[in-house]
């Protein structure tokens, strides 16, 4: 469908008086479509964030995965996350602020997310490396997600949540060339699967996904196309690879967990005062190394080279696997 036709459709679902083309934010992964800013006039906000969604005639994957299990979780990727925004979003939360949902459109089987523009509600910044009071506010974010959503089923959302869990990701187990971490691949899953504690949880918790205020002081987070059912640490693992260099996960690790936990207290008293936050700390904690190598295990096949790889994951993995070894599991 063409641009033209689908701004005159945003326009129309969101009331407005008229709507113009700002800029383009990001093409969206292996081309799916485009992620742009529109301003309007004729509403109490200026402008909005608009996700087309257009799938591509022909798969063009930057690292080679163009197969249909790649194209099929991507294109669930977007239903999950239309379902999020339809289901889920329905009141503003100042402890774990997302995007409004303005509008979900069809057009012509293109899928058009209309979202508030997170610039204009005090949040503009965003952030290629954090200080150490970002990444605080960060975990802050996640900790109050992660308990806001404590014992949730994830209906219509993936079960599992997470862009690299196992059930999806085959072809990058099948050319994982670390025997020891392919072994362990399916007991490291199933730990993480049989928590007793879980919530939804972002599942692409990277620094490219959350927006700041000018005073660094706030965090929203945005995309939520692998949002699904989990143990929080999953985002947690993830978030500080996203962030740290190897000496620095080492170094701040204990800082860094010891700031999540009292956040995810203060978070459970405000949403789930009924819960052991004790019994959730002693889980999540000894799951924290297993969503580290689930994630790594992820990397080695999908990227071996890639910076995130490091002596760090690998002792980490070691550690977990010697685990699995001496339990059987």
């Amino acid at each position: 469908m063409d641009k033209v036709d689908v701004l005159e459709e945003v326009r129309k679902a969101i009331a407005a008086t008229s709507i113009v083309e700002k800029e383009v934010i990001q093409q969206l992964w292996s081309g799916y479509g485009t992620l742009f800013r529109c301003d309007v006039s004729g509403k109490e906000f200026n402008s909005v964030i608009v996700k087309h969604i257009k799938l591509p005639a022909m798969n063009q994957h930057p690292r080679r995965w163009n197969t249909s299990i790649s194209h099929e979780r991507k294109v669930k990727s977007y239903q999950v996350e239309i379902a999020w925004y339809q289901n889920y979003v329905k009141e503003e939360d100042q402890m774990c602020r997302t995007p409004n949902c303005l509008a979900v459109l069809d057009c012509e089987g293109e899928q058009v997310i209309v979202m508030e523009d997170l610039d204009g509600a005090g949040y503009p910044l965003r952030k290629h490396s954090l200080s150490m009071d970002e990444i605080y506010i960060t975990l802050r974010w996640l900790a109050y997600f992660h308990a806001k959503h404590m014992g949730m089923e994830p209906h219509k959302l993936w079960d599992i949540g997470t862009y690299w869990h196992l059930a999806t990701r085959p072809e990058e187990l099948e050319v994982l060339s670390d025997k020891a971490l392919k072994d362990a691949a399916p007991g490291i899953d199933r730990i993480l699967n049989i928590a007793k504690y879980k919530t939804l949880v972002h599942g692409d918790a990277k620094v490219a996904n959350f927006c700041y205020s000018a005073n660094g002081e706030e965090v929203a987070g945005v995309d939520f196309q692998y949002i699904g059912g989990g143990c929080g640490m999953k985002d947690v693992a993830y978030f500080i690879s996203s962030c740290l260099y190897e000496e620095e996960c080492a170094q701040f690790e204990d800082k860094l967990l010891e700031v999540y936990f009292d956040y995810l207290k203060k978070a459970l008293d405000y949403y789930h005062s009924d819960l052991s936050f004790e019994e959730i700390e002693e889980e999540w904690r000894f799951l924290y190394s297993f969503a580290w190598t689930d994630f790594y295990r992820f990397l080695q096949g999908w990227s071996p080279d890639h910076w995130k790889i490091n002596g760090y994951n690998r002792k980490i993995s070691r550690k977990v696997i010697h685990y699995l070894k001496k339990n059987q599991q």
